[in-house]
């Protein structure tokens, strides 16, 4: 079957130079079709760092399962509103003051403004912020200034981890500062005691569940460890998250304000379990459509590789070894082996522990290495999802044994937000 594989990849892009990075549409529709299963019919808003690629992002969100977009950072999100995009919210609080502005200033548009007619192009856009303290919100207003294009839409970053044996143990990462619902209505009232913001949504990511592997190969006991974690903190975490909710929206009934329009939680490794809480009315989802390898540690799923690179062969150094070209692509987050890129196609092919994944060479061992010449392909996958786009300015998209088109990535757009 990997055989199989290889060689239709090879028959896709025979008459592409590596390196360059294919998209297989067969696999990305069949983890979005299994993402959208997972959601049980909640609204999956599209985490779009895990794309970066616009032409992919309009594809996903023309599906009925996806709706909305989380952008990574606000000049991100008002490039995409420049593009059509309409509901957008930053993941990350912003400390952009000229982005900030920008979004502030904006002049009042009429709904039911076609986006095409929108001045300057995103202005009519629904562009929402993230806080999770009064500094931010101070900041923001400053960067106002004397603006008169409406309040600025804010959306509060409820803590979602763990805090174990009384707070002296913290599982999850280290996020927002509000972590109880007293903390969440506190904040509330500080959003609402300012004319020029407006609280429109709550987000609250369980990274500890939906960013960590269950099932780490040939870990049994880390394995059950973790899921023993992963379950105490979320029985732990959605009544919570209720109880937040809860708080802020009494602060809005209180002020005579609007309610939520949105509660959002969850990302690709905790769907289910999300999207099974009744206060969440939206999940987010995005690495899930490549298929990255820390995916490969999950025990619910299981999602098919769609995005991959290709290495050229360069040099035979000996018996089961062949060096590739470049190939540092290495992943964010702890420096550890889990964050380089793993060789994919043909089977058989291992890093070498000694050199890893290097910025001109990468060494690949194996006995598969015997029957790659100079000049053949390596398929290589990268540990995470969008974080391979910055190293190429386009994706070849393939279906069946064909590219069917090239689409630009953020970095072909010549867009670089982070």
């Amino acid at each position: 079957m990997a055989e199989a594989a290889y060689e239709r990849l090879e028959r896709a892009t025979a008459g592409l130079e590596a390196p360059f990075a294919v998209v297989d549409l067969d696999a990305l529709w069949a983890n979005a079709d299994d993402l959208e299963r997972r959601a049980a019919g909640r609204p999956i808003r599209l985490a779009s760092k895990s794309v970066r690629c616009r032409a992919l992002q309009e594809r996903v969100l023309a599906r009925e399962g996806f709706r909305g977009t989380l952008a990574f950072t606000l000049p991100e999100a008002l490039w995409l509103a420049s593009h059509g995009v309409d509901d957008l919210v930053v993941a990350y609080p912003s400390a952009d003051r000229r982005a900030l502005h920008a979004l502030a200033d904006r002049p009042r548009v009429e709904r039911g403004v076609a986006a095409g007619d929108r001045p300057d192009g995103w202005r009519g856009a629904r562009v929402t912020v993230m806080v999770d303290c009064v500094d931010q919100l101070e900041l923001i207003e400053r960067a106002a200034g004397s603006s008169d294009g409406g309040p600025v839409r804010v959306c509060i970053d409820v803590d979602a981890g763990w805090w174990a044996l009384g707070g002296r143990v913290r599982v999850g990462v280290k996020r927002s500062p509000v972590h109880t619902p007293d903390q969440a209505a506190a904040l509330a009232r500080a959003i609402v005691a300012r004319d020029g913001l407006r609280l429109v949504g709550i987000m609250a990511y369980e990274a500890q569940i939906a960013g960590l592997g269950d099932a780490p190969p040939g870990r049994p006991l880390r394995a059950r460890a973790l899921r023993a974690v992963q379950r105490r903190s979320a029985r732990e975490l959605a009544p919570r998250r209720a109880a937040a909710a809860a708080a802020v929206e009494e602060v809005l009934a209180e002020h005579g304000q609007a309610p939520l329009e949105f509660i959002n939680g969850g990302g690709t490794g905790s769907l289910e379990r999300t999207a099974a809480e009744p206060v969440v009315t939206e999940v987010t989802a995005g690495s899930g459509l490549y298929g990255p390898t820390l995916f490969d540690a999950y025990q619910a799923f299981t999602p098919r590789p769609a995005a991959l690179f290709a290495l050229p062969v360069v040099r035979r150094p000996g018996s089961g070894v062949v060096t590739a070209l470049g190939g540092g692509y290495l992943a964010s987050g702890p420096a550890d082996a889990a964050r380089l890129p793993r060789p994919h196609l043909p089977a058989g092919l291992l890093l070498d522990r000694q050199e890893g994944a290097g910025e001109v060479q990468t060494p690949l061992l194996g006995t598969a290495a015997d029957a790659l010449a100079v000049g053949d392909r390596v398929y290589v996958r990268h540990a995470k999802a969008g974080e391979l786009c910055e190293r190429f300015s386009s994706l070849h998209l393939i279906e069946g044994e064909r590219i069917v088109e090239e689409v630009p990535t953020y970095r072909g757009e010549a867009q670089c937000f982070l």
